[in-house]
């Protein structure tokens, strides 16, 4: 099962892979940024498992882990490039040696640097999908940086570009203006169906990817037991956007809404986060979700959502009687 990304005609597993977890650990003082600890080994076993299953596409962020992520991914795959399609973020400024994280830098110098620097690390010379960070940038700053980009297609060092935006006055203007843009990532997930978000996407031709499309792990069903995160995970950090997690414990207001659907996320033999996943699927033609994976398990998991292909009509519209009606 294959999706098109956006107006760019590349062709994309239905179902991607999400890489923050792997980059490790990433603070600013006693803030956490990352997942904790990993194994290198683990994440490149993974990202190879999940190939072999079928995903063609990887997404990741220069700052994930201070560059980490990327290297990982540059390993695992190296051998792989011409049959992949990696997506990579800028905007977010970090210490590679220390994993310290800095400010943010929107500046077109940025962008550049940055972008030679993500080419390094995942050896590679080009990027399929070259994403702004910066969500909440003001509108005129993300503009001024669409010429430099363009030049980036023209070089050859990116296939496209996008924004990582959850607003969607944002996305649309950049859109507009962006020859070469062809996707917008957003939060989404059966927990927040982010509606005007994926309508510009439609409107626009271009891929609405889907982060967080297991709301961070709650949609794995792992998190009713009470159990808790470590100190080093960024879900124990008590931040505006930190909804699904609280002192790092599932939000219980999000446990109840995720009981009150599982009958039929899990109908037809799925595994919870398997449903939830066909439900994105269902969502839109435009939805690519890309749920992080840290092990071979989670990665055989989350792959095996594409035999089971989107929710019926049926299914999708009870979970939307049961959570939005």
């Amino acid at each position: 099962m294959r999706r098109t990304l956006g107006r760019s005609g590349i062709e994309v597993s239905a179902v991607g892979v999400g890489c923050w977890a792997i980059g490790g650990p990433l603070h600013a003082g006693t803030e956490q940024f990352g997942w904790g600890l990993v194994d290198d080994d683990e994440s490149i076993a993974m990202l190879r498992r999940a190939h072999e299953l079928g995903a063609t596409f990887f997404d990741t962020a220069s700052n994930y882990g201070a560059g980490h992520s990327e290297m990982v991914l540059g390993r695992a795959l190296g051998t792989h490039r011409d049959d992949v399609v990696i997506a990579t973020k800028w905007g977010y400024t970090f210490d590679e040696t220390t994993r310290e994280a800095g400010p943010e830098d929107d500046s077109v110098a940025y962008l550049r640097s940055s972008l030679d620097d993500s080419l390094r690390r995942l050896a590679t010379d080009y990027i399929d999908l070259y994403q702004f960070h910066l969500g909440g940038a003001p509108i005129p700053v993300a503009m001024d940086l669409i010429a430099t980009l363009d030049e980036q297609v023209t070089a050859g060092k990116i296939r496209s570009y996008g924004w990582s935006t959850d607003d969607p006055e944002r996305a649309e203007a950049f859109v507009k203006a962006g020859a070469d843009c062809t996707a917008i990532q957003h939060d989404h997930s059966v927990l927040h169906d982010a509606a005007e978000i994926v309508a510009v996407c439609e409107a626009h031709d271009q891929a609405s990817i889907a982060r967080g499309p297991l709301a961070m792990g709650l949609l794995s069903g792992k998190y009713h037991d009470g159990r808790s995160v470590g100190d080093q995970d960024v879900r124990s950090q008590s931040y505006d956007w930190m909804t699904y997690f609280t002192d790092g414990s599932g939000s219980q207001e999000f446990l109840a809404r995720i009981d009150a659907v599982r009958d039929v996320l899990t109908s037809g033999g799925r595994t919870l986060a398997q449903g939830a996943l066909g439900w994105l699927l269902a969502r839109s033609p435009s939805t690519i979700p890309i749920p992080g994976c840290r092990t071979v398990a989670h990665a055989e998991e989350n792959l095996g959502a594409i035999s089971y292909g989107p929710l019926s009509e049926g299914e999708f519209r009870q979970v939307e009687d049961l959570l939005r009606n």
